[in-house]
């Protein structure tokens, strides 16, 4: 497994929630252990829809990347990189973009989905930036600047890698080689988790707790969660199932035996809202103690991450460098 190599990343948004830890994090800690692994901060990708706010874009990868670490993400197992440090991908995207169609860009999923929450937006155009309708080649650029094995996704990004493996196919019948590996999905079965008002968790809906929360600003957003709006009164029975958000998270962070009494006394009117989500509070900051007390070392200490971005892109373009020499050579570049 060890040889197989795996890639993916993240947009530089901030500090991240625990959605992005259940859904990413936690995954990639487990992968790096298995296999050969790239992790990239996707700073180019951020400039497709943010390009005319960039003033917090280094901060926002440096936290990204402290959120990482903090976690487990170790830089001795994986390679940890930044996308604006590796040219070699710029390069290798125009190669791609000049054999992909133009429908084969358009029908992307992930590019529909973008185009359309930038239409929704105030200020924004009717149409999207070059950048924006390119943003899937680019992204297979990243994938095959290492030839990766496996992209782990969630089943609603399987599409994209598709397209991935779509174009690698086209480059390799073009020009008469077998150089690209197909990519094959390596399917995320995560954790998922709502956001304190029961919709998706995101920093722009205000109903994130993020890894960095302290554990008063958790208890306090934790107490602001959705429960069961049909109960009335403390001693009321409950109905854990209609229970919106509080219930769905005691079954990602309880023990088994941790929910069952916690459905229980629910339903039977032993247990009342307020004293659920502070024991649930509290579970959750004992879950994150010691990734806090590690991302406050980080965050103290920025230029502990920068090296180890700077050294971990070091380390990329190295690869990255062999792939696209490759790829000139097929090309028949000067």
């Amino acid at each position: 497994m060890q040889d197989n190599i795996v890639f993916t990343g993240m947009r530089p948004t901030g500090k991240l929630h625990l959605g992005h830890y259940l859904g990413v994090i936690e995954n990639m800690v487990k992968l790096q252990s298995e296999y050969k692994c790239y992790f990239f901060i996707a700073d180019w990708h951020a400039l497709t829809t943010k390009y005319d706010k960039t003033e917090n874009l280094r901060q926002d990868v440096i936290d990204v990347a402290s959120d990482w670490l903090a976690s487990g993400v170790d830089p001795e197992k994986a390679t940890i990189y930044v996308q604006s440090l590796i040219p070699e991908t710029a390069e290798l995207h125009i190669y791609l973009s000049m054999i992909t169609p133009q429908n084969w860009v358009e029908r992307d999923p992930t590019l529909k989905d973008m185009a359309k929450i930038l239409k929704t937006k105030e200020g924004i155009a009717s149409q999207i930036n070059y950048g924006l309708m390119g943003y899937p080649v680019l992204m297979t650029a990243d994938i095959l600047t290492f030839n990766a094995d496996f992209v782990p996704v969630g089943i609603d990004q399987v599409a994209h890698v598709e397209l991935t493996r779509d174009i690698a196919r086209r480059f390799n019948n073009i020009y008469n080689t077998d150089f690209f590996k197909e990519t094959q999905p390596l399917l995320n079965n995560c954790s998922l988790i709502c956001g304190l008002d029961g919709n998706k968790m995101g920093k722009s809906f205000n109903n994130d707790i993020k890894i960095a929360d302290t554990a008063e600003v958790t208890a306090k957003k934790i107490m602001s969660a959705i429960t069961d709006r049909s109960r009335m009164r403390k001693d009321d029975p409950g109905h854990p199932d209609e229970c919106e958000v509080a219930y769905k998270y005691w079954k990602i962070f309880g023990t088994k035996a941790e929910v069952e009494t916690v459905r229980c006394e629910c339903e039977k009117g032993l247990r009342g809202c307020a004293d659920c989500k502070r024991q649930l509070g509290a579970k959750i900051n004992e879950k994150f103690a010691e990734i806090r007390d590690r991302r406050k070392y980080y965050e103290a200490h920025p230029e502990v991450v920068e090296k180890i971005l700077r050294e971990g892109s070091e380390k990329a373009r190295v690869e990255a460098q062999k792939v696209l020499k490759e790829v000139r050579n097929l090309v028949k570049m000067f």
